[in-house]
């Protein structure tokens, strides 16, 4: 069984070639990876734009892994291999690492980039002005380290994709059914094609013509917007048991599970809504006000600076989740916040605005279509991190030699 020497006189550069060099077309239309569409904990990453050749920026070729460098991206490891079908550019905040032919696998590469060592390594060379610090290219380049032989390289590479690949299944299954509840939702809701619409004549209301029989009434006689707690800074630990929900947990449209603000004691006036489980709905007040999310994974605590969505009726669990991820409810909850160098939403302002509720009869039938889809996708997001907690503890033992990959079913 392979095991690997930490701190022996071999270093990463003989095992993989660091910002090699790529030739662009000059002038040229290339494919373009920003840092902001790398997922940490997902490995391939596309790109989501084109730009044009240009001496400035990372340069790469398919199957490379592209490692962020700069504070905050490094800590949260946003490090992908990059799955565009032909060479591209990003971010100059990006160090490309490649695989030398015949001596490493661009698989294993990526998978090393992800151990704690190396990381730490390069986390530990940071410097410059805080919150714009850099990790220098020695920090890698320099790193000690042993790669074992090929073969096993590549058998290692396999047993952790393999994970991933479940994970990636999961994620476009996600995609599928979150189109479809939210194409549902916008042909009965918004443009009012709905099971029987044609026998149902439009009145004009303060917001347009709507179907008759539909009802003009204000936000919160829909939805309870429920805002978190204000815990106390100095009850935060690192090895509290209880997680805390903060404003970077919410993204759009996908909930971030890894929370490094913990408590260990729960506060005694806690309001029991501000415990979180699966399926609860989450929106952003602050910063990129009006991102939805639905939380997996729990228990977890609610941090103020976020809303938990509760709907008045509990039929309208997936009707309040569709409705709040519609760009243009998050463009009205945009324009009733205010600040400057942040914008803040009320929720009093919120649950005053005016909208149209649909009938309970529709509004039951859109729960029987669209919420076996919602409920589908909580699952799915709980079985992604599943999988990813079983590679992240494979991955370590793999790369170090202590479960023998030639031992392991194929």
């Amino acid at each position: 069984m392979w095991r690997g020497y930490w701190g022996r006189d071999v270093r990463l550069s003989d095992y993989v070639d660091i910002n090699p060099r790529v030739s662009l077309p000059r002038n040229a239309t290339v494919p373009f990876v920003s840092m902001d569409v790398i997922r940490p904990g997902t490995r391939k990453v596309f790109p989501a734009q084109e730009r044009q050749a240009s001496g400035s920026g990372s340069k790469f070729a398919p199957g490379d892994t592209l490692f962020a460098r700069i504070t905050p991206c490094l800590e949260n490891g946003k490090i992908a291999q990059y799955a565009g079908d032909k060479p591209g550019m990003g971010s100059t905040e990006f160090f490309v690492l490649r695989a030398k032919d015949g001596v490493s696998d661009a698989g294993f590469v990526y998978y090393f980039s992800q151990t704690r060592e190396l990381r730490l390594a390069a986390e530990t060379s940071m410097s410059g002005a805080s919150g714009r610090q850099r990790a220098v290219i020695s920090s890698l380049s320099e790193f000690e380290c042993e790669f074992p032989p090929l073969p096993i390289q590549r058998r290692i590479a396999g047993v952790l994709s393999a994970y991933d690949e479940l994970i990636e299944n999961s994620q476009r299954r996600i995609k599928i059914l979150e189109q479809m509840a939210r194409s549902l939702y916008r042909e009965w809701f918004v443009h009012f094609r709905y099971p029987g619409h044609e026998s149902v004549p439009l009145v004009p209301s303060p917001l347009g013509e709507i179907p008759q029989g539909w009802e003009l009434c204000e936000l919160g006689d829909f939805a309870q917007f429920k805002s978190g707690f204000a815990f106390k800074s100095g009850a935060f630990t690192a090895d509290g048991d209880h997680r805390l929900v903060t404003i970077k947990n919410v993204q759009d449209g996908a909930f971030n599970p890894e929370s490094d603000s913990r408590i260990s004691d729960l506060p005694p006036n806690l309001p029991p809504y501000c415990v979180l489980k699966d399926g609860d709905i989450l929106l952003s007040l602050t910063g990129n006000v009006g991102r939805v999310c639905l939380v997996y994974d729990g228990p977890y605590l609610l941090n103020q600076r976020v809303s938990k969505l509760s709907p008045v009726a509990p039929l309208d669990w997936a009707l309040a989740y569709c409705m709040f991820r519609q760009p243009e409810m998050r463009t009205k909850l945009e324009m009733l916040s205010n600040g400057v160098a942040q914008q803040n939403l009320s929720p009093v302002l919120a649950s005053q605005m005016e909208f149209v509720l649909p009938p309970r009869e529709l509004r039951q039938s859109f729960q029987v279509a669209a919420e076996p889809m919602v409920r589908s996708i909580v699952q799915l997001f709980t079985k992604i991190q599943n999988l990813r907690r079983t590679r992240d503890l494979l991955l370590p033992r793999l790369l170090s030699g202590q479960i023998d990959v030639e031992a392991m079913p194929s």
